[in-house]
């Protein structure tokens, strides 16, 4: 009986053995798997604005409240009138409220009381367009609104026109592509530094796309960002 002991023990050595392989391979892949290099990738492009937004107020001030609504209402169909004539369907422009203000009336205002008008009038209107060629040359034409006695301005007085890019999901998969190329570049000139290879993709993170005015004084001129981050595998 003690003769069939060396069976077991044979068995036991030999999956000892195995188990050993495999624990030991499984560390060598672990350690090459654990060989990465993180990269960022950069793509830009410089686009024209698609769509602009014009909030505009017109003002009037006076004395007598009948006459100047005669005058709002006067100056309004001018103003309608002007955006018509520079090209612009009544889709593209939207006539908001008129608020008037007792100018004498309000408390807070320090020259309530020397002011020569009691009634300061704001008529609001809105352009939104496509064609944002046609709105600068309206933007240039509205001075001759002031011979007229008109006084128009924007209401933002921070971002007088709102220029947008709408286009963003059309240049999105072009440039995620070219952002990653650009990724494994960089991830290429630091393996041949470092005597290796690129190899697959370990882990991809694409950053948020931005959109920002190119400068300060051409707003209608976007710049469109994206980064991405990749961990790519290195290999001997």
């Amino acid at each position: 009986m003690k003769n069939n002991y060396w069976v077991p023990a044979l068995l036991l050595s030999i999956a000892f053995v195995v188990a050993g392989y495999f624990i030991g391979n499984l560390q060598v892949n672990g350690k090459k798997y654990d060989r990465y290099v993180t990269v960022k990738g950069l793509s830009e492009r410089e686009v024209a604005a698609d769509l602009a937004v014009w909030p505009i107020n017109v003002i009037l001030t006076g004395n007598d409240l009948e006459q100047l609504r005669r005058e709002i209402e006067a100056q309004n169909q001018e103003v309608n009138t002007f955006f018509n004539q520079q090209g612009f369907g009544p889709e593209e422009i939207t006539r908001g409220p008129v608020n008037i203000n007792d100018v004498q009336a309000n408390p807070y205002n320090s020259g309530a009381t020397t002011s020569r008008y009691r009634y300061m009038a704001k008529s609001e209107f809105t352009l939104r367009t496509a064609d944002v060629a046609k709105l600068q040359i309206a933007l240039s034409e509205s001075l001759k609104l002031l011979s007229r006695g008109i006084v128009m301005g924007s209401k933002n007085e921070w971002e007088p026109i709102e220029y947008i890019f709408t286009g963003l999901n059309a240049l999105k998969p072009e440039m995620v592509e070219e952002a990653t190329k650009n990724a494994r570049q960089v991830a290429e000139k630091f393996a041949r530094d470092s005597n290796s290879e690129v190899g697959q993709i370990r882990i991809a993170r694409q950053g948020l796309f931005s959109i920002a005015n190119r400068d300060a004084n051409t707003p209608q001129i976007k710049n469109v960002r994206v980064v991405t981050t990749i961990d790519f595998q290195l290999e001997d």
